[in-house]
């Protein structure tokens, strides 16, 4: 099985990037390179059980669909989940760790195992996949750290 970690330190409360990262799920194109649209599968708030279907557009045109489902929902500690349908099977996390100075680390964990027609394309896509990865937690830091998606429930109210 493979493994990726990538974490980034992102200028604004957990609570803030969790809204961005878990609450807001169907907006993830918006930093998200490889990924063409979200859909949830269930109704009602998200949490644990949830099911997303993730449509993927990856390196070398290769188009994939992927489900997941949500097993941990401990808000604004971790969201983690294994990929129910699709070509990759595993493991992902979302750990957020709030700082002192109000920042927060997120860490992204996956472990992975790649199926299907993806399993023969593993050599080159496994390293493009992971660059990915880190280019998309780069960019969900310029995303909240210039003020877009939604604001946690708790600060929106304020204002």
């Amino acid at each position: 099985m493979a493994r990726i970690h990538e974490s980034v330190d992102i200028g604004a409360p957990a609570e803030r990037v969790w809204a961005v990262v878990a609450e807001d799920v169907q907006n993830a194109p918006k930093w998200t390179s490889y990924l063409e649209k979200v859909e949830r599968i269930d109704s009602g708030p998200p949490g644990k059980g949830t099911r997303y279907r993730y449509h993927l557009r990856l390196p070398g045109g290769h188009k994939v669909t992927l489900e997941v489902e949500q097993d941990v929902y401990t808000k604004p500690k971790k969201c983690a989940g294994t990929f129910i349908k699709g070509p990759l099977k595993g493991t992902w996390a979302y750990t957020y760790t709030q700082r002192k100075d109000g920042s927060t680390n997120l860490a992204y964990d996956m472990d992975y195992e790649l199926g299907g027609l993806l399993r023969f394309a593993g050599g080159l896509l496994g390293p493009q996949y992971a660059a990915g990865i880190h280019d998309n937690m780069e960019s969900l830091k310029r995303y909240v750290e210039a003020g877009k998606g939604p604001k946690p429930r708790r600060e929106a109210a304020k204002k």
